[in-house]
């Protein structure tokens, strides 16, 4: 005997499960980077930095599609995340941005990757392997122009144009540096980078020149050089704090209510009893929590009760309580009751409750945001 199963309730198509939803809205991310592709022209390229997973949306499907989209030029951290991602990209340009790890040479070579050397002795190892296989091979050099944490100095700038023995065997095909304070235009350590990264430039006239992130983009044409090397913006973080953000939300979370229940006025609500109801509240529990990488200082308290908010039913509505491992409390007295039921949609991040706006709450910034996405999520992809 057969029988047909009972037909789902529309919501249900939101998700497979249990787990808040993580969707990738591919469309915006090919706007954003045809938005920034656009603004440095055609004499500069502009590349695409996926550290961290592509910042937690996802590494091969992101990849693949900013390289038909019209990307050739990406930057991981990591060896391990570059071997990834040329499975994936056969042709790309592949940097690995934290240098040449030591003793793994090989790894690079086997993997067609480019390592951004730091310092001299990366530079060295680099050359002895190359000049072991009798082969010029390809590398990056990264100079510290003020932010001191990796990259060489312009006094080793000097002595490795100066000492040919340095570079034999090593075709330098990008000269770049990292700007500290790009998010913050009126800061005068940028004028000074932006000088002293000119300076190193003289030297090396033949390699293609890179200075600027997401920020530094912004900064204007003087930023620009030869390549940019966007990351936040490409998912949609704002590259202009304090300014209309222009980049499309690429990462969008929802989850659903699993629990509505009515608090008198007077009692507390979640763990420490931090916060408690100033009137008679509906509150509706949501299966997402900091499990799901949502930070517990999005969460609220009466002491500080202006915690993050999310988005129902066309209204926003604030987090009320601490964040658990799995759950948050809503405070959704005024949100229209038709909106309300076990299931409903609720957005955490996306159009409305945007990663700047999240991340702020939670005192970080939306790289961090992003990169610590759960791995419980069901990820989707919109394409």
């Amino acid at each position: 005997m057969t029988h047909s199963a009972a037909p789902a309730p529309a919501r249900a198509a939101h998700y497979a499960g249990g787990a808040a939803k993580l969707t990738i809205d591919l469309t915006a991310l090919r706007s954003n980077w045809s938005y920034l592709n656009d603004k440095v022209g055609n004499s500069c390229t502009c590349a695409v930095v996926m550290k961290a997973n592509a910042y937690g949306t996802g590494a091969k499907v992101v990849g693949k599609t900013l390289y038909h989209t019209g990307a050739r030029v990406f930057f991981v951290a990591l060896p391990e995340e570059g071997i990834e991602l040329r499975k994936e990209l056969p042709h790309a340009e592949i940097y690995i941005l934290n240098g040449l790890f030591r003793g793994r040479e090989k790894i690079y070579y086997d993997f067609n990757l480019k390592p951004v050397l730091s310092s001299l002795e990366e530079i060295t190892e680099w050359s002895v392997f190359a000049q072991s296989l009798t082969e010029d091979l390809p590398a990056a050099l990264h100079f510290d122009t003020g932010m001191h944490r990796l990259g060489m100095s312009v006094e080793d700038a000097l002595k490795t144009v100066g000492s040919p023995h340095f570079l034999k065997g090593i075709a330098v095909d990008l000269v770049m540096s990292h700007l500290a304070c790009a998010d913050t235009p009126g800061h005068e350590l940028n004028i000074k980078q932006l000088d002293r990264f000119r300076r190193v430039c003289e030297l090396f006239p033949n390699a293609r020149k890179s200075l600027s992130n997401s920020a530094g983009m912004f900064l204007g044409a003087d930023y620009h050089f030869d390549m940019v090397r966007p990351g936040i913006a490409l998912y949609g973080g704002n590259p202009v704090p304090g300014g209309s953000n222009p980049m499309l939300p690429v990462a969008h979370i929802l989850a659903e209510i699993i629990s509505l229940r009515e608090v008198p006025q007077g009692d507390p609500v979640g763990y420490g009893a931090s916060r408690v109801a100033q009137r008679k509240s509906r509150i509706a529990t949501i299966s997402a929590g900091y499990a799901d990488g949502l930070h517990r200082l999005v969460g609220s308290s009466d002491d500080q009760p202006n915690g993050a908010r999310v988005y129902i039913g066309g209204r926003f509505a604030p987090i009320f309580g601490r964040v658990s491992m799995d759950m948050i409390a809503v405070d959704v007295t005024d949100i229209p009751q038709e909106h309300l039921s076990r299931g409903a949609p609720v957005e955490i991040m996306g159009a409305h409750v945007n990663v700047d706006e999240l991340a702020n709450f939670a005192q970080t910034i939306p790289y961090e945001l992003l990169c610590s996405l759960g791995a419980r999520y069901t990820r989707h992809y919109k394409r």
